[in-house]
């Protein structure tokens, strides 16, 4: 009887069965089933391309996300989806920097999302998740960028999800009859509203994946920042997440003092306080595609992606013109009802913990900003974490093609850190540069866990108030060992 049984679980197992003791099994989740793969790393499991929502093409284009298109068969999540429909990444400064090169076609069907999580099927784990959002100035990028590999953060007990949304005037386009269409009146932020879609999917079916949804942080750089700041003042997004993390995304513009003039805004702080009125982005989006031919919802619809993507570009160079497209969010009265900085001021941007900060060679010094509003969330009665990313990469001077243009600690150098992704990279590496890579993943995996960057229990990082304005310093010593550190932003 005992040989009968073995060789019946051995002919299971030969056909593919599973049980529910598997490691790897067969999840349900919106939309059908899907499978993983392993990862490198021990017991992490990958989860690749999962859409999140319909693919947002012909007549969805530039609306709402809509439900996920289901599907039959099991689907084996091995291969990324498509980024956003983007330009071509040519050798050279970032794009050597990371490697581009086996990523999927960009398309405008680009609403995937990956998952890395060392326990699949485990739906009382109740793990701590993160979502990762990708920065790129809003026209370009992807989640599955190599810096941004996530099996570090599982192997530290987190679910870590990464997405791909729309970009450009694929995700920001505003444009009348598309207001006049719409229920709430409104057009752009398409982008914005897949980030709220990915948070959605997380709290219906993050749990098949072991993940807890009443624990989600998110967290993103650069423009992935300013979508992060978007989504802490989004009333749609409220409750959706529970922690935020700012990197290289500005703070708030700092008030002039008696006697004193207002310090200037920092490059980003434009970059991402840009708001012009929905009625005039409106106004300026007409009058390009009027001039293209492209003259009602039909025509703009049925436009090829290439034709659509150059032809502000086409116009500003026809017509001499620097008129601006709106690619990037807006302050709409839906999605967004007011600037980051109002809302701060205010106290009606999301009130849960905050960690802020920016690298020392970023673009332009946001430590006053940062400051600032740290301060401002201590008025509130909530707490906010300040850093400075302040050790310069390694250079073995084979690669001036990238170095010629990113030197020190560059906007986006601390991306290899946080994720813990060096293996990746072409840099000489030290011991001391795993090392402070290990310390940033801890601590913002510990801030994703716990709202706090030290763990469970208060420690050297202190909060930045406006009686210890202090940041933590991540940097290396003469030695070349890690040796971060409490204190005032460096001077680049």
């Amino acid at each position: 009887m005992k040989k009968l049984s073995f060789l019946l679980l051995s002919v299971l197992a030969l056909l593919g069965c599973t049980s529910p003791k598997d490691k790897n099994p067969v999840l349900t989740i919106e939309g059908g089933q899907v499978q993983g793969v392993l990862a490198e790393n021990p017991g992490v499991y990958v989860y690749r391309g999962i859409p999140y929502a319909a693919p947002p093409i012909g007549d969805l284009r530039w609306k709402e996300p809509q439900p996920v298109v289901a599907w039959d068969s099991v689907r084996i999540c091995d291969k990324f989806g498509h980024p956003g429909y983007q330009a071509v990444h040519y050798p050279g400064g970032y794009a050597s920097e990371w490697g581009y090169g086996d990523e999927a076609p960009y398309s405008e069907d680009c609403l995937y999302l990956n998952v890395w999580t060392k326990a699949p099927g485990q739906t009382d784990k109740k793990l701590p998740v993160a979502l990762w959002i990708h920065g790129g100035g809003y026209f370009e990028g992807w989640g599955s960028e190599p810096e941004f590999d996530g099996q570090e953060w599982a192997s530290k007990d987190m679910v870590l999800v990464t997405i791909n949304y729309r970009l450009g005037i694929f995700g920001f386009m505003t444009y009348p009859a598309l207001s006049a269409e719409s229920p709430h009146h409104v057009s752009g932020n398409y982008g914005i509203l897949d980030q709220i879609q990915s948070l959605k999917w997380i709290q219906q079916n993050i749990a098949q994946f072991g993940g807890d949804p009443n624990n989600v942080t998110i967290f993103g750089q650069s423009a992935g920042a300013g979508s992060v700041r978007t989504l802490c003042e989004s009333p749609l997004a409220r409750g959706l997440f529970h922690k935020a993390i700012i990197m290289s995304g500005g703070g708030i513009n700092v008030p002039a003092k008696d006697g004193e003039q207002a310090k200037p805004a920092t490059p980003m702080n434009k970059f991402f306080s840009y708001n012009p009125t929905l009625a005039q982005s409106e106004a300026e989006t007409k009058k390009v595609m009027d001039w293209a031919g492209l003259t009602d919802l039909e025509k703009l619809r049925s436009a090829s992606t290439e034709i659509l993507y150059t032809v502000g570009r086409m116009y500003n160079m026809v017509n001499r013109s620097d008129l601006f497209l709106m690619q990037r969010p807006i302050v709409d009265g839906y999605v967004s009802l007011k600037r980051f900085d109002e809302a701060t001021r205010e106290g009606t941007i999301a009130d849960v913990p905050y960690m802020i900060g920016y690298t020392l060679n970023d673009m332009g010094s946001m430590g006053p900003g940062i400051a600032e509003f740290c301060k401002v969330r201590q008025e509130k009665g909530g707490k906010a974490w300040a850093y400075e990313f302040a050790r310069p990469l390694p250079d073995d001077g084979k690669h001036p093609d990238i170095t010629n243009r990113l030197k020190g600690a560059f906007h986006s150098s601390d991306l290899w850190y946080v994720f813990k992704s060096l293996k990746h990279g072409w840099r000489p590496w030290t011991q001391g540069d795993w090392d402070l890579s290990e310390k940033m993943l801890t601590a913002w995996t510990n801030f994703a866990k716990y709202g706090n960057p030290n763990g469970e229990q208060d420690g050297a990082w202190k909060p930045c108030t406006s009686e210890e304005p202090q940041f933590m310093l991540f940097k290396l010593d003469d030695t070349g060992a890690e040796a971060s550190e409490m204190g005032n932003p460096i001077l680049p």
